[in-house]
């Protein structure tokens, strides 16, 4: 119990709330004297000794059931215990048309059978849980949890499930019976995993260590950045934009010249007797012109603003930007960057389009920019995409996203998302990256700057 504590006093302090090392040793010593079997006394204790300000109320009550629950995973029902024989033989058919992955776990949901420890901890894994410690994201990592386990497809095909044991013959009163058996386990699943990835956001917390400096931060994943994370990168970001500017500058002052023109040498140098005195190049010229669209939803926030950020920065060393933002419709944003400061300008942006979880229409976004500003890109353009390809099940508009990209000169696709989560759940990004000329995943600032670098290289 001592460690524990010391775990949620870690995190009362990662959440904002000051607590010193007294104030510790007093709720110790309070715990020790009221011990912890009577849960409302156990609680009160500690509140009276590490809360002195109202403000850390809320955190403190947010943070004590993830510490000091009870423990217990939401309850879930053998759906296949009171069937008889001719039902379950009706059910063993129904399964046999679905695959092996989508079967496994609709068995779990059958049998009413929690997620085992082992499978939450992959889960976490594979989407980045594990690095996230601020719980104004849990909801949105159980989210993310869900779509990797393939939570929808499994939902859609427990409804096709239904449907077919209607067709053969049960009745409606036991259907009606087995949905609602199902329907609970659904929700008592996605309780446990909500209620894992809040403990674990918790337990990531109270390990957080010492304010992170800048470099640092250059290697966290946009996914496990905080608020005060993000505020020293929004400060920091001119400087690093500057750095890269430099490089990318330096690097276009040395190739104006391009490659050595033989002929226009030869030609020169006839007036000194065929003697190269005079050294001719190829004009080469670097400057792209660019199309950014950014998608701008929760899961891509941070990510999208550290690019406009960058673009914001590097104007002057393209031709022409045009730049775009969208959750579910498509907004032309280059005007709001006209006589600001692009922190100024971006926060406009986002002011403007709040977040949501489940809003974000790519495919209608796409609509947009073809009957809108089609007429941005020609031969000359890139067109940057930034998103994580997910799209709530909408219609991705891939016959537009083509013509888009065949239009371009070359089109590029930057997404934070690890490929292996770009088969799951609502993303379409399998089928958006053949029509790509490059896909970059770039999960941190310093991938990001080094894509954006490495995009302005190419001529």
């Amino acid at each position: 119990m001592e460690e524990r504590m010391i775990q949620f006093i870690a995190a009362l302090r990662a959440g904002g709330v000051r607590v010193s090392l007294a104030e510790s040793a007093d709720a110790m010593r309070a715990v020790d004297h009221l011990g912890v079997q009577e849960r409302a006394a156990f609680k009160l204790s500690l509140r009276a000794t590490l809360i002195k300000e109202a403000t850390g109320i809320p955190t403190f009550e947010e943070l004590f059931p993830l510490f000091f629950g009870d423990g217990e995973v939401p309850p879930m029902t053998d759906v296949m215990e009171d069937m008889s024989p001719e039902e379950a033989q009706m059910m063993a058919q129904a399964m046999r048309m679905f695959n092996e992955q989508l079967r496994k776990l609709m068995e779990k949901l059958l049998r009413g059978e929690q997620l085992s420890q082992q499978e939450l901890q992959q889960l976490g894994q594979m989407t980045g849980l594990n690095r996230t410690d601020d719980l104004r994201y849990r909801d949105w990592m159980a989210q993310r949890m869900m779509r990797a386990m393939r939570f929808k497809e499994v939902q859609d095909a427990m409804k096709e499930m239904m449907q077919l044991l209607q067709q053969m013959g049960m009745s409606k009163e036991r259907l009606e019976q087995l949905r609602q058996l199902l329907r609970a386990n659904q929700q008592a699943m996605q309780d446990q995993v909500n209620q894992y990835a809040g403990q674990r956001i918790a337990e990531n917390m109270s390990e957080r260590p010492p304010e992170t400096g800048v470099d640092e931060l250059l290697d966290k994943p946009f996914q496990s950045l905080s608020d005060s994370d993000m505020d020293k990168l929004r400060k920091e970001m001119q400087r690093l934009a500057n750095r890269l500017r430099s490089r990318i500058a330096l690097r276009q002052k040395r190739a104006k010249t391009g490659q050595l023109d033989a002929k226009a040498t030869i030609r020169t140098n006839l007036k000194h007797g065929g003697v190269p005195m005079e050294i001719r190049h190829r004009d080469h010229r670097l400057k792209p012109k660019v199309v950014v669209i950014c998608d701008i939803s929760t899961s891509m926030r941070y990510c999208s603003e550290l690019m406009l950020s960058l673009v914001h920065a590097l104007q002057d060393l393209i031709t022409k930007t045009h730049a775009f933002a969208f959750i579910d419709h498509l907004e032309y944003i280059s005007p709001d960057f006209v006589g600001r400061q692009a922190n100024e300008a971006i926060h406009q942006v986002l002011i403007r389009m709040p977040p949501g979880h489940y809003s974000t229409d790519l495919g209608y976004s796409l609509t947009n920019f073809s009957r809108d500003y089609l007429d941005t890109i020609d031969s000359r353009t890139t067109v940057i995409m930034v998103g994580d390809g997910r799209n709530n099940y909408n219609n991705p508009q891939l016959d537009i996203f083509k013509n888009i990209a065949r239009r371009s000169r070359r089109t590029i696709w930057i997404n934070p998302e690890p490929p292996m989560l770009w088969s799951s759940g609502d993303s379409d990004m399998l089928k958006y990256a053949p029509l790509c000329d490059n896909v970059v995943v770039a999960s941190t600032l310093g991938e990001l700057t080094q894509a954006v670098d490495h995009l302005l290289a190419q001529p």
